[in-house]
């Protein structure tokens, strides 16, 4: 039975004053995907793939994949990296593809600066059979939309140490129009704004605490933030809580398989009356990590 309703799908992915691009509780494990600064700054190659699904129970809620490879190039100050998320929401799906380049600049004090550039675009369809028509004579819904491509670019700063990180990036700079038809705005995807942190802090030899933050920033939408509170324990296990700022608090756990290989899982709660419509939110996340076989992390970062 189509019970997605076209009000759910103004509220989740058409309305103008809207954030537009997907939400991810455990960001901080994979900057790349908003800020393409990160590209290559681990040095050594890492694979991380994530799957979020939004607000169980709630037919037609926001479900997301993620798939992310970025790499330093070898002798030079480059880093390369790919970036693919596919976004499922209501009838609709986007399908967003970029590649990042970045150029670091070393300081004598460790830190780093690293300008990143992203080129890319998206890939959307609509299929409006999965609404419920409460009025058969409108012809707004009865074309669907069919691999709708919108170009795109984006840009980002990350300036990090060894224990510490700035970044602030806008992952697509250019404005697009893809509901024209009933929009109410001459645009319809507006520019998203970064600003991310963090910072690490060692309680003993063998527990770390790193508080972070994201916030996210839009015209139209209200300023979004996530605090978030992670502790590394015997560089294999971590555990965490998150804050979006009066929207959900979550939990996060990490264990690291091996040297090379990560998994995450995290939970969010909604804190709004959303809550009463769903059950939750689920996140899960592999990070492979490829480094040379001589090439030994003795203390990976923490970020």
């Amino acid at each position: 039975m189509k019970k997605i309703v076209y009000s759910l799908f103004i509220l989740l992915g058409l309305s103008a004053s809207a954030q537009q691009e997907p939400q991810y509780t455990q960001y901080m494990y994979n900057p790349s995907v908003i800020n393409p600064g990160y590209a290559g700054s681990l040095g050594y190659g890492s694979l991380f793939s994530l799957y979020r699904t939004q607000w169980i129970g709630l037919e037609g809620a926001p479900k997301t994949l993620n798939l992310n490879y970025h790499q330093p190039l070898e002798n030079t100050n480059l880093g390369l990296g790919g970036n693919i998320v596919h976004d499922e929401i209501g009838p609709s799906t986007t399908t967003n593809l970029g590649l990042d380049i970045s150029y670091t600049i070393p300081f004598e004090n460790q830190s780093r600066l690293a300008f990143g550039v992203r080129a890319g675009g998206q890939l959307l369809n609509i299929d409006y059979t999965k609404l419920n028509h409460y009025n058969p004579s409108d012809v707004s819904f009865r074309s669907n939309i069919s691999n709708q491509f919108s170009p795109n670019i984006g840009v980002g700063l990350f300036y990090y140490n060894e224990n510490s990180y700035v970044g602030l990036s806008v992952p697509m700079l250019l404005e697009t129009k893809t509901y024209d038809e009933f929009a109410y705005s001459d645009v319809n995807r507006r520019q998203h704004y970064y600003l991310t942190a963090g910072k690490v802090f060692e309680l003993s030899y063998n527990v770390k605490f790193k508080p972070a933050f994201v916030a996210k920033m839009v015209a139209g939408a209200p300023l979004q933030v996530d605090l978030t509170g992670n502790f590394l324990i015997n560089e294999k296990f971590t555990l965490g809580m998150a804050y979006r700022w009066s929207a959900a608090l979550s939990g996060l756990v990490g264990f690291k398989v091996s040297d090379r290989l990560m998994i995450g899982y995290g939970y969010d709660r909604e804190t709004t009356r959303l809550s009463n419509f769903n059950s939750g939110s689920h996140e899960l996340f592999l990070q492979f990590d490829l480094f040379k076989i001589n090439q030994h992390i003795e203390t990976p970062r923490f970020f």
